[in-house]
């Protein structure tokens, strides 16, 4: 397939970036930081992002919703990268929906997807026990009793997770750590007695949380797909979640890119515009030659979700990956070329690389996923 968008894709990507420029500027990033929000958006952000349709892209028309593609919905989540938007899109309509696709009943499906397709529930993926990705290393137990589930354990660095409707968790209900067979997916309520909810502000202001799950009782009617068998669901989720975090950093580093070349063509320096100095160009070439190929990357990835391809998973290691790479390269450059004024609070330019560090780091890091597509390459 020809790495271009069709005609609907591109009306959808310039309808986001209206959109986003018109409620979601970067602005509006320092004014929920500055009044100490507890979600990073507006209030009614989201319920404007639903009524645009973007809740539904991904969910599929039997259960109410658009079934645009992935292709589509990464044109979206590229301009909120331009534009810093934090809101439930990612959390909700990305992990949520592709978990709850990937292994939900046909009932579960019909009322999880129906109503976040319509804009009435969020939810947010608890996954990672330590410091670094490990989806293999769960120790968090669900036990059988009474008819259901109790779930104790602990997860960290969930997005959304102080504010989300639900959480799909993942928890070990037989095998030891590392194992892949014996991992299950909950859908539990965050108001469940025994969830405790801890927000971890972070430098790019994002909504996270460290949750505590203490002998959480939840009916089997929660479990999603077969007991055990939740690794393969788990892992197309966070490949989905991997390519739209690759998506939102190609948004980061363009955007950082366009700032920095319009500052080198109005910044002067000993008399004369620092764009004209033949060191900074030769930079600027580069950046913009590396930034060029992620957009390949990018897109071969999402295509390849739409597609069902089986190589997905290691196009979405390698997008996550050479991002990554790219973004930091990026947001370096854009606060050196600022000079001093880049990690100024005056300046916009230094927000880009406080939110590319935890996007960075979600999910795995370059070096995981260069690991990853070694291994996945039978290296």
């Amino acid at each position: 397939m020809a790495l271009v968008l069709n005609q609907e894709q591109q009306m959808l990507k310039e309808s986001a970036q209206g959109f986003l420029a018109e409620f979601a500027p970067l602005a509006e990033l320092r004014k929920q930081r500055d009044a100490g929000s507890q979600t990073g958006y507006a209030d009614n952000l989201w319920a404007q992002m639903a009524n645009m349709g973007w809740a539904a892209i991904l969910v599929p028309e039997a259960y109410g919703g658009l079934e645009f593609g992935h292709v589509g919905m990464g044109q979206i989540v590229e301009q909120t990268g331009r534009t810093l938007t934090a809101s439930p899109l990612f959390a909700t309509a990305v992990l949520g929906v592709t978990a709850i696709n990937s292994a939900a009943s046909e009932a579960q499906k019909t009322e999880l997807l129906g109503a976040i397709a319509a804009g009435d529930i969020t939810t947010a993926l608890a996954v990672d026990e330590k410091i670094h990705h490990a989806p293999a290393a769960i120790s968090m137990t669900a036990v059988k009793q009474n008819g259901g589930y109790l779930l104790n354990g602990a997860k960290r660095f969930v997005a959304d997770g102080s504010t989300a409707d639900k959480l799909i968790v993942a928890a070990r209900t037989a095998g030891e750590a590392g194992d892949i067979d014996g991992i299950s997916l909950f859908v539990v309520d965050r108001s469940a007695a025994g969830v405790e909810v801890e927000r971890t502000p972070m430098t790019d202001t994002r909504n996270y949380a460290n949750i505590r799950f203490s002998n959480v009782a939840v009916a089997e009617a929660a479990l999603l797909g077969e007991e055990g068998k939740g690794f393969a669901a788990l892992s197309a989720t966070l490949d989905a979640g991997n390519i739209y975090l690759a998506a939102e950093l190609l948004g980061i580093a363009q955007e950082s890119f366009d700032r920095t070349l319009q500052y080198l063509k109005e910044r002067k320096q000993f008399g004369v515009l620092i764009g004209s100095f033949q060191s900074l160009q030769h930079r600027a070439a580069d950046w913009w030659s590396q930034v060029e190929l992620c957009k390949s990357a990018v897109l071969k990835a999402l295509q390849a979700m739409d597609e069902g391809d089986a190589r997905a998973p290691a196009l979405a290691s390698i997008a996550k990956a050479k991002l990554c790479q790219v973004t930091e390269l990026a947001t370096n450059e854009a606060i050196q070329m600022h000079g001093g004024i880049g990690m100024t609070d005056e300046y916009e330019i230094g927000f880009f690389i406080k939110r590319a560090r935890p996007a960075q780091m979600m999910f795995g890091d370059n070096h995981y996923h260069t690991d990853r597509f070694a291994q996945l390459s039978g290296y």
